[in-house]
């Protein structure tokens, strides 16, 4: 009898151990996983994204034989205009902060709290790749967390350039259209190389909201922050 419930206790104790080291190993797991994705991708240019998967999904469920506008161009044939342009809307501080702009992060947690909500991010352009890449837009802390984690991943094995390379190359212009070379074509019928200080400035204003924008193309806001991110531009830093 005394053995038997010996037996039960040690197997208890493995259960509770369990308990806590297996989510622990799995979240080391998703780490490990994140992290070699982001050395691959370091090298070679990702085909798509978790945000490219998720709209086409969506645009199937209405349309099965829907796809995607995108097309890679490498770093060299993207505008100078666009790459300065979206730094100067998106993240001013791209070429100085190690993947976090503290500073802003404070400033949206302020405001989430006075809203009760998550409202704000204040993500810098490599977090919003992070989000791109491997995780969905969904707004909470958790998730929030899990961004900062691969951001610093991103940051620790690329170069800033290579950053920038792929977070114009993938991020969202609107509705199916992803990358600066499809944005570029979809709104002025040229390509990521040729566009002007306004069209860039433009298409870097329609960032937080390209569905809208891509809906509405001619808005009071758009014109005055279009015309603001042109005057910033000449300040910017690129890597």
């Amino acid at each position: 009898m005394g053995k038997t419930k010996k037996a039960a206790g040690k197997g208890a104790r493995r259960w509770r151990k369990w308990l806590v080291l297996g989510p622990l190993l799995l979240v080391l797991l998703v780490q490990l996983y994140f992290f070699a994705m982001v050395c691959w991708y370091a090298v070679f240019n990702p085909g798509s994204t978790s945000f490219m998967r998720q709209q086409l999904a969506e645009l199937r469920e209405k349309n099965p034989n829907a796809t995607l506008k995108h097309e890679w161009v490498p770093y060299e044939r993207i505008s100078v205009n666009l790459k300065k342009a979206v730094v100067a809307s998106e993240d001013s501080r791209f070429a100085e902060h190690g993947g976090v702009d503290w500073e802003a992060l404070e400033a949206a947690y302020e405001k989430n709290n006075r809203r009760s909500k998550v409202v704000g991010g204040g993500s810098t352009i490599t977090q919003q790749l992070a989000k791109n890449l491997f995780l969905s837009g969904s707004r909470s802390y958790l998730r929030k967390g899990q961004e900062l984690v691969i951001a610093f991943m991103l940051e620790t094995v690329m170069p800033k350039r290579r950053i920038l390379e792929v977070y114009l190359n993938v991020v969202e212009y609107g509705r199916g259209v992803f990358g600066a070379e499809a944005a570029a074509r979809h709104y002025f019928r040229t390509s990521a190389a040729n566009l002007n200080a306004q069209q860039a400035a433009r298409l870097a204003v329609m960032l937080p909201n390209p569905r809208y924008y891509d809906k509405h193309r001619s808005t009071r806001y758009l014109e005055r922050r279009t015309a603001l991110i042109q005057r910033r531009m000449r300040f910017v830093d690129l890597p």
